[in-house]
C-alpha cells in the first residue's frame, strides 16, 4: 500500500526512511525531495527496480537515470579512470549542483539501461535525500513526473502523477526550499580530458574554472579561445539525457 510520510515531523521522517529502505529492498520505487525537486527512487543495482523506475514514468531505456550518491567516497567504487580534475571538482562541488559523467566500474552488476559503460553521479545537497542515500547506498534517481509533465515540487504533486506505482512518498515541503533556486545541475563530461561542460547549470563556467581552469565550454573551447560553436562536437554520453528535457530535474 502507498503511504506518503511527513518529513518535517523527526518521528514520521523516522519511519518514513526507514519504510523507504524496506521498499528500496523490495525492489520497488520511493519518491523523495532533493535540492531541486523532487525525485523517482529505484534500487541502482537492481534491473527490476529500475525498470520499475522507467515504466511509473513512461520512459524508455534509451533515457538511463543518473545516480546519486550519498558521500565522496563512493565515487571510486561506482567509477573508472576517475581523473584528479574531476575529483577536484566533486570535492569543491558535491553536494549540490554539479553532475559528473563518468566510465562506469566494469565488474558492477547493474543495468540502467543504454548508457554506453559511462555513469552519471551526483551528491543532492537535501537533508532527506542524503538521510535515505546512507542507509540504502546509491539510488538511480529521476524526476519525480510522467516524462512531458510537469517536475513535481512537493510529494503531493508527485502522487498525483505517479500514484500506485510508488510504495513511499517523503514529503519534505516545496523544493527547491524558498530562496534557492530551481536550475538544474551543471553537467561536466569527465569520460577523457580535458574535461568538458555538456549542459549549463547551477555551477557557472566561472566557477567550474577556478577550480579546473582547463575545462571546455559546452561548444568545447578552452578558456582562452573564441566563443565560437563547434559543428562536430563529441556524443554526449547517453546517461546524461536521463532529465535534459525536463528543468528542473531532480537527479541534475
Amino acid at each position: 500500500m502507498t503511504t506518503t510520510y511527513n518529513c518535517t515531523a523527526d518521528d514520521e521522517r523516522t519511519a518514513g526512511i526507514a519504510h523507504a529502505r524496506r521498499a528500496i529492498l523490495e525492489k520497488k520505487c520511493v519518491v523523495l525531495p532533493t535540492d531541486t525537486v523532487y525525485g523517482i527512487a529505484a534500487d541502482a543495482f537492481s534491473p527490476q527496480a529500475v525498470t520499475m523506475l522507467l515504466v511509473s514514468k513512461g520512459r524508455g531505456r534509451n533515457m538511463p537515470p543518473p545516480v546519486l550518491i550519498p558521500r565522496l567516497n563512493a565515487l571510486d567504487g561506482l567509477a573508472t579512470d576517475v581523473y584528479p580534475d574531476a575529483r577536484q571538482l566533486a570535492e569543491a562541488f558535491w553536494p549540490g549542483g554539479l553532475t559528473l559523467i563518468f566510465h562506469a566500474q566494469p565488474s558492477l552488476d547493474w543495468d540502467l539501461g543504454e548508457t554506453k559503460g559511462t555513469v552519471a553521479l551526483r551528491i543532492p545537497d537535501d537533508e532527506v535525500a542524503i538521510d535515505l542515500l546512507t542507509v540504502t547506498g546509491p539510488l538511480a534517481v529521476s524526476s519525480a513526473n510522467r516524462t512531458g509533465q510537469a517536475p513535481a515540487q512537493t510529494a503531493f504533486e508527485a502522487r498525483t502523477q505517479l500514484a500506485e506505482s510508488v510504495e513511499v512518498y517523503l514529503e519534505a515541503g516545496f523544493r527547491p526550499v524558498e530562496g534557492t533556486d530551481a536550475t538544474p545541475s551543471t553537467i561536466v563530461d569527465a569520460t577523457s580530458l580535458p574535461l568538458r561542460v555538456v549542459r549549463e547549470g547551477a555551477i557557472s563556467l566561472e566557477r567550474l574554472r577556478e577550480v579546473v581552469p582547463g575545462i571546455l565550454d559546452i561548444n568545447g573551447n578552452a578558456a582562452d579561445e573564441p566563443d565560437v560553436t563547434v559543428i562536430e562536437t563529441q556524443a554526449v554520453p547517453e546517461a546524461v539525457q536521463a532529465d535534459a528535457g525536463e528543468k528542473p530535474a531532480s537527479a541534475e
